[in-house]
């Protein structure tokens, strides 16, 4: 059993998972089923929330109005699933201090286009298997597969879920 980490550990931790990950998997809620897509991680530090950019006449943007509830993905050297919190953020200086020419030719909008929005996740929890536990894990889920007994959780460091809410009174 690991000992309890702080909010600002686990931030920490979660940075250095993704801070080199340049795509992530968002899925979101559509009716009774599950719908992921690859979202450009954002070129900012991590500080407990994501941020990505979208258009409002996506899709996502519809799904996300009707259940807020998301889960982002992550997998380079280590692999990251965060669930969370979605809203739509209008702040024109952000989508100025986020844009890059790649977006104007993906999204096909400029930073300024009324179409274009801000999605803040408001991170709950991350589970992570660090670097190096790869192979652990494709162990574990090969031996599941065939019917043996097998914890990923039983390596040491190979999983871990922390809590990204913070409390109110914590700094």
């Amino acid at each position: 059993m690991s000992e309890p980490v702080t909010h600002a550990e686990a931030v920490e931790t979660v940075r250095e998972l993704i801070k080199d990950i340049e795509t992530a998997m968002l899925t979101t809620i559509s009716g009774d089923r599950l719908v992921s897509r690859p979202m450009q991680t954002q070129d900012i530090e991590f500080d407990g929330d994501l941020w990505f950019l979208t258009k409002k006449d996506t899709s996502k943007y519809t799904e996300l109005l009707a259940d807020p509830r998301v889960n982002v993905a992550y997998a380079g050297k280590s692999y990251v699933s965060i669930s969370g919190t979605a809203e739509f953020v209008n702040d024109l200086e952000r989508k100025k201090e986020m844009w890059n020419k790649m977006y104007e030719k993906i999204l096909d909008v400029s930073y300024d286009d009324p179409n274009l929005v801000l999605i803040r996740i408001h991170t709950e929890t991350a589970e992570y298997w660090e670097s190096g536990s790869a192979a652990k894990m494709v162990t574990h889920l090969l031996k599941k597969a065939v019917g043996k007994n097998s914890d990923p959780r039983s390596e040491p460091g190979l999983n871990e879920t922390v809590d990204l809410t913070q409390a109110p009174n914590q700094s």
